[in-house]
Parts: structure tokens; sequence; C-alpha cells
């Protein structure tokens, strides 16, 4: 395969300033809505980089479960890998790809763990596999086959075969307070357009203001 030749053009439409909203999380809301109208699968996943105590990042997809004024919510084990960076590094990133749009968002914030009471709220909402998933897997953490996992999934079954399943005390969700955001929109001739929203206090995001800025490609 030969990767200096894989190229297209961007050629959907462009993006200018007076079509933003002034309020990147409204904006962030439209374009999540407008990949959900065109059915794109996953759109709400999202690429979250951490960093750890050694300055090393890592990536990996997570789901987007909840945007507010408050900022972007998802849900993991919370001693597996991305938990440990983030409880030693509380900045991370993310971004969200819709490549049949030619659109991308990155987004760099803050993420501070949920309370109890919303992390009770949000898993019983989940399918109740989902539920013993959590239970049965030890993120990230090296495991001799699938077999053994399996097998953890089926002692999850059994031991919670009556009644609700409750909430691993390992288990939990993030919301990440946004600082900044970029919108990417796919150019021609790599000419892409960009806009930067930077917070200008970014204690308060709810009764925030921001500043908006093109970006060269």
């Amino acid at each position: 395969m030969n990767l200096e030749s894989i190229r297209r053009e961007y050629k959907k439409q462009g993006l200018s300033k007076d079509q933003l909203n002034p309020n990147p999380i409204s904006q962030l809301s439209d374009w999540l809505t407008k990949a959900g109208e065109l059915s794109l699968i996953d759109a709400t996943a999202m690429n979250l980089a951490t960093v750890d105590a050694s300055g090393q990042p890592s990536q990996r997809i997570v789901l987007l479960k909840d945007l507010s004024e408050k900022g972007l919510i998802f849900y993991t084990n919370l001693q597996s890998r991305k938990a440990q960076d983030i409880t030693q590094n509380q900045k991370v990133s993310v971004n969200f790809t819709w490549l049949p749009l030619e659109r991308q968002v990155k987004i760099q914030g803050i993420a501070t763990r949920l309370s109890v009471a919303q992390n009770i709220a949000y898993f019983s909402t989940r399918p109740k596999n989902s539920q013993l998933a959590a239970w049965a897997s030890d993120q990230s953490q090296p495991i001799s086959s699938r077999k053994l996992l399996n097998h953890a999934f089926e002692q999850m079954k059994e031991k919670f075969k009556q009644g609700e399943i409750p909430v691993p005390d390992f288990w939990g969700g993030y919301l990440i307070k946004p600082t900044r955001f970029e919108f990417w929109q796919g150019g021609g001739s790599r000419l892409h357009d960009s806009f930067s929203y930077t917070a200008t206090n970014d204690t308060d995001l709810v009764n925030n203001s921001w500043t908006i800025q093109r970006l060269a490609p």
C-alpha cells in the first residue's frame, strides 16, 4: 500500500465565523445533532487523551453520555488506566471526528469525578449485561484469556440473578469542564476552516463568555 498517494479533497462546505454559535456547547450540540440525524455510526464517540505521571500520553474511545453548560460526561472503570492518569493529571483532551461530514471538534478541559448519586442514576439506565460487564472486567489489567473473562461474566450473572445490580464502587463518571474548543471543517486544497473558542473565565463556564478566533489550517 502506497500511503503517500492516499488523499482526497474536502468539498462538503466551508465554515465562517458568522455561522458559529457564540456558545461552543451549543455549537457542539448542533454538530452532534446533525451527525445523529444522518445516522452516523457512533456519532457520540470521542477520543479521550490523558497523560500519566511520567508525561506519557494515552488515547482511547469513550462515549459521550451527557452534554450541558457544565461540560461533557463519560463513564468508566475508576481503576482503569484513564482514571489513574486523571488522578495524576486532571487536564484532558477529547476529539470528535465525523468523517462523512468532514468535521472534527477538539476540546481541552479539566476532568473531575461525578458524585455517587450521579453514578447510580446513570448506572440504573444501562442494559443488564452492561451492568454485569462492569463488575466482571478488571479494566486495563492483564488477563490470561477470553475464557477467563467470560467465566467472570457468568459468575456475575449468577451472583446478581435476583434483584437490581448495584453500582460497583470502582465504577463511575467524569465531568470534563472545557476551557478551549476547536471546530474544524474540511476545505478544498487543504485550506480548511478552523475556529477556536477560548474561555475568558475558566472558573465559571456556565456564565462564561468565549473568545472566538479563526486559525490557520
